[in-house]
């Protein structure tokens, strides 16, 4: 029997794994009245992701960024169940990888969900985060405590600008849910903005 949910409201159901030797969150994003889903970053461990589907109908998987441990399952499960695997153009140039569908800024139907595509070039040129309403997938562009590891100040300072004009105009109950680790909120982290920026890399 599939795990309960990590999240549920009357529009969106989500399943939270934690997969791989990285400690990867993948998620199962489902519309509450259709039951159709996705999988956003199929990390790992392909059989516990199919099998975190059960009952619902699969139509994509959506990759937030093309680092490897964000992918390992990645074309396995999208061939195991016939959906595309999505991942944003310029990671699919800068790690080699061969998606079925690019990622680009805008809308994803899932059911009655509108999933938005917002690109937040930092972590990686083609980083992705996908938003509903309340909830944001920040894979790692965003963790609680600041962004990802990025590979110098140019990617850093990237990254900060992705986050302050894409995350940060969410509203503070946002939930985000964010590549590895827990949950947090961008009314938590966006205070923490001046501190991180302070900082560097």
């Amino acid at each position: 029997m599939p795990q309960p949910w990590h999240y549920e409201d009357d529009a969106v159901r989500i399943r939270k794994l934690c997969v791989g030797p990285l400690e990867n969150n993948a998620y199962i994003v489902s519309c509450a009245r259709t039951g159709k889903a996705v999988v956003i970053d199929a990390a790992a461990e392909a059989d516990r992701l199919a099998a975190a589907l059960g009952g619902l109908t699969p139509l994509a998987i959506l990759t937030t960024h093309g680092h490897w441990d964000h992918v390992q399952a990645a074309r396995g499960l999208a061939d195991r169940l016939s959906i595309p695997f999505r991942l944003h153009a310029a990671d699919a140039a800068a790690f080699g990888l061969e998606p079925d569908e690019p990622v680009a800024a805008g809308l994803v139907s899932v059911g009655d969900l509108a999933i938005e595509a917002v690109p937040t070039p930092g972590h990686t040129p083609g980083s992705v985060c996908f938003s509903l309403p309340g909830i944001v997938f920040s894979g790692d562009t965003l963790f609680p405590g600041g962004p990802g590891a990025t590979a110098g100040p140019e990617e850093f300072a990237t990254v900060l600008e992705s986050v302050e004009a894409g995350l940060f105009t969410l509203p503070d109950a946002t939930i985000v849910m964010p590549g590895h680790g827990l949950d947090t909120t961008i009314g938590t982290e966006r205070p923490s903005l001046p501190a991180w920026r302070a900082r560097g890399w």
